[in-house]
């Protein structure tokens, strides 16, 4: 018997890696092509299937304050969009709401720069909320379901239970738990902690 991988299909269906998120920006075709005079260049893959981080950097402009060299994550989105963390939002002037990516009703806009471009959103900056993304697989075998609420416990060098963890299921995802630099940093995150789904 390979005991190393059942211990591994074990933890498979009892723990969920967890990710940290930095500040980043999400273009349409269009707002890439004003920005940047190009579509996005992919410079390494994501965790997600079909993500990636890519060659392009921005400049988001608040009211009050501004980040320059902000990541572009692709491939182009139908609307664009800007997920940022709350201490950030003190830094910009600004006060989105908590929101899964793509709810973007009633959401500040924000301004994108480049060496070569300027786009004003009119709406989309959003703090994300934190959430898993998960195959139906590794849903089934942890009872959960899409769009379901949970609490995760971490394995950190600071634990914390993490309640509002919303679960989105589609076949195309890799299974983990994202949240933002600021929670990260409170829970003193290192890459490859996990966490546990909790009654």
């Amino acid at each position: 018997m390979d005991f190393d991988a059942l211990a591994e299909a074990v933890a498979k269906r009892i723990f969920i890696p967890l990710e940290a998120s930095g500040r980043h920006v999400h273009l349409t075709k269009e707002q890439a092509m004003t920005l940047f005079g190009h579509p996005l260049t992919p410079k390494r893959e994501l965790s997600q299937p079909g993500q990636f981080l890519s060659n392009e950097r921005v400049t988001v402009v608040g009211p009050k304050g501004e980040f320059s060299n902000v990541a572009v994550l692709g491939p182009e989105r139908p609307e664009g969009q800007v997920e940022v963390s709350l201490t950030d939002c003190r830094q910009l002037g600004i006060t989105p709401p908590v929101r899964l990516s793509g709810q973007l009703v009633k959401t500040p806009g924000i301004q994108i720069r480049s060496e070569k471009g300027c786009i004003q959103l009119e709406r989309g900056v959003i703090v994300a909320q934190r959430h898993i993304h998960m195959n139906p697989e590794d849903a089934a075998a942890m009872g959960v379901e899409d769009k379901q609420v949970v609490r995760v416990q971490t394995f950190t060098d600071r634990p914390v239970t993490f309640h509002s963890v919303m679960v989105r299921v589609r076949p195309d995802f890799q299974t983990s738990m994202h949240i933002d630099y600021d929670e990260a940093n409170a829970i003193g995150f290192h890459e490859g902690d996990l966490g546990r789904i909790i009654p």
